[in-house]
């Protein structure tokens, strides 16, 4: 096919998609200089991961070793970019989205300082997990290799970050940041979900915690469990109702167990074996596990 012929048909083409654009459908939103931007918000994780571990996640970009400059440079990126992002996740939110772009750009600095001053509380959450991780896995060489290389202390870390957002009344960005957490890690943690101190991953692919789940402290789970809901036939109509269990201090769930349900409790201090298929409460200090497929 010559030239002339291959532009000819590109430009049929190009008037064929664009007529299809025109339908008015949610995915023709051309709003594109109106959304989160997600590359941006993959960023602002990045960052945020130096200011909670800043002697492993470095930006080569500095050059001195003054933290006080070095951390005021930091916190003043980020605030910026995540201000900007905040504000455009606010006009998608019933609450603000009546609002002037000048009022709700004013929210969302006040929202973006009062996250950076939950950083303290979010780091003292990440430290007791890097401790749970360490005493929970005989494998484990030292916590520096935890930091460096272990995916569940890196999802669970994302999470306490867009939790915090998401307890400051931020939507879409946390669910961004958390499902950047599941593509590079293989766990799916909901930014809504309520989960203690002392929270260990071990493996961790194939992890799923809901979004109503409440985990308590010193909570161990294996790769491939699901605290998830029994039923989501009634779809969005299930919006706001708890879906998901609760899982009491000091539980262990073994590899490919499934708890399931907003009314199932598993008491503290219980074990459930690899592979159980949880839908009613267990009482405190239970063994449950699969015998002869049952």
């Amino acid at each position: 096919m010559d030239e002339k012929r291959v532009r000819s048909e590109v430009e049929e083409i190009v008037e064929l998609v664009l007529q299809d654009y025109d339908q008015g459908r949610d995915i023709d939103n051309m709003n594109i200089f109106n959304l989160p931007d997600r590359d941006e918000v993959i960023s602002i994780v990045v960052k945020l991961l130096q200011v909670l571990f800043p002697g492993y996640y470095r930006d080569k970009g500095y050059k001195f070793y003054n933290m006080y400059s070095k951390l005021n440079l930091q916190l003043e990126d980020i605030m910026y970019y995540l201000s900007r992002q905040i504000a455009l996740a606010l006009a998608y939110d019933e609450e603000y989205g009546m609002m002037s772009e000048d009022g709700r750009e004013e929210v969302a600095q006040k929202i973006a300082i009062e996250f950076f001053r939950q950083i303290p509380k979010i780091r003292a959450k990440v430290n007791t997990d890097i401790q749970a991780t360490y005493d929970g896995d005989p494998a484990a060489f030292n916590k520096e290799e935890i930091v460096l290389s272990y995916p569940g202390l890196l999802a669970s870390t994302i999470y306490r970050v867009a939790h915090e957002l998401h307890l400051l009344g931020v939507r879409i960005l946390p669910r961004m940041m958390s499902e950047y957490a599941h593509s590079i890690t293989g766990i799916d943690i909901h930014p809504a979900a309520t989960i203690g101190d002392y929270f260990f991953m071990d493996h961790g692919t194939g992890i799923v915690v809901g979004s109503t789940s409440v985990i308590g402290e010193h909570v161990k789970i294996y790769q491939g469990v699901t605290i998830g809901a029994l039923s989501t036939k009634g779809g969005h109509a299930l919006h706001g109702t708890r879906r998901h269990p609760t899982l009491e201090d000091n539980v262990t769930i073994y590899s490919g167990a499934s708890i399931l349900g907003g009314n199932t409790v598993i008491g503290e201090g219980s074990i459930v074996g690899g592979n159980a298929f949880i839908t009613s409460s267990i009482p405190p200090g239970s063994r449950i596990s699969m015998e002869s497929g049952k």
